[in-house]
This record gives structure tokens, sequence and C-alpha cells, in this order.
């Protein structure tokens, strides 16, 4: 899918009715296999959350947690978003996921010229709904990047992934939306491998 001002416009409508992390409480499944996704019920074990997303990563970010993160999310421009009702699956990436890309990469993504291309990025990592870890099934799950995600249960070894990122820690309660945390980055199809860089002013 093309980066351009219609996937921000489309992120933002989607995430206006919600937040970066798309919204409708039902997960459009794309092509076989399709995974399906119950009824939204609260999970057991999850605790009241009353921190929204943008609070709960502010205070992660505060710990020394995904302060890669956050700065993507500001370089979006959507710090905003975060904190509007939801719910949003976030599959949120680590510090040390981030620190995996090369640095140029990074550095490029969070340049302003390649803003376009850091909003597919973290759309990708988003899916509509607040979907627990013992909701989710096998197969493919439309992203509101537009692009699907490959996702893998296997309840015998109780392992979830991704595309190639496993969760490694599941269900963390935000008052609009659930995370669970990534060890990757995830990519979508087609990302430029090379970015726009911003001449250093002189």
């Amino acid at each position: 899918m093309k980066a351009s001002k219609g996937i921000v416009e489309i992120l933002l409508n989607i995430i206006g009715i919600s937040s970066l992390i798309a919204l409708s409480a039902c997960v459009q499944p794309a092509e076989s296999p399709t995974a399906t996704v119950p009824p939204i019920t609260p999970t057991p074990t999850a605790t009241i959350a009353t921190q929204n997303l943008a609070e709960l990563a502010k205070s992660a970010a505060s710990q020394g947690q995904f302060q890669t993160l956050i700065r993507a999310v500001q370089a979006a421009g959507l710090t905003e978003q975060l904190a509007k009702p939801g719910p949003y699956t976030i599959f949120a990436p680590t510090d040390a996921a981030f620190s995996v890309l090369p640095k140029t990469t990074l550095d490029q993504l969070l340049q302003p010229a390649n803003k376009q291309q850091l909003v597919k990025l973290l759309a990708y990592h988003v899916i509509p709904g607040g979907i627990a870890s013992q909701q989710l099934t096998s197969g493919q799950v439309k992203t509101i990047e537009g692009s699907p995600v490959q996702i893998t249960v296997d309840r015998a070894s109780n392992s979830i992934t991704v595309n190639n990122a496993k969760v490694t820690q599941p269900d963390i309660p935000a008052s609009n939306g659930i995370v669970h945390i990534v060890d990757q980055v995830l990519l979508p199809p087609n990302f430029p491998s090379s970015l726009k860089t911003t001449p250093t002013p002189r």
C-alpha cells in the first residue's frame, strides 16, 4: 500500500473514531486462513485499566521502556490520538526491537520528510478492537495500515507470534485498548528500504 496523504487521512479518520490503532469492535480478517475474533469480552485476569494508551505509553517511557516507540509516535504527530476512545490492540516493539533496525533507517524515519512512512509503519502495529491473547487465533488479521499481519497461536507452547515477532508480554490493559509487547518491529509489505534524507542545515 502506497504511503501517501491518503494513509494519513485514513489513519486519522479511523483513529478519529478512535486512535493510533483502529476502531471497530470486530476484526475484519483477510484471506485464508482466517483469524476469527469472538465478541469482545473482558479478560478475567485483566485488572481494571485507568490509564489510556497515551498515559500508559508515557508512564512506560518514564521508566525507561518504549522510549523509541514514544519518539516515533510524537514524530508522527499521533500522541493526542492515543488518548481517544478505542478499543485498539497494539503490538508494541520494545527499545531493543527498534535497536535492531539500522541506526540510519531509524534516524531517517523520525525525520519530517518521512512522516508518512512513519505513520504507515506505526499503523501496521495496530488492529481494531481490544483483543486479549486468549481471543487471538492463527490466521491473517488486517491492520489499520491496510495490510494484514500473520498471527500464529500455539496453545501447546503458550506462544504467539505476529509475522516473525514473538509476543513477550501479552495483555497489558489500557482504558481504550490492549497492548501486547513484541520483540521485533513489524515492517509492512513493500516498505521502502531507503528513505528520504533531510539535508543537514548549513
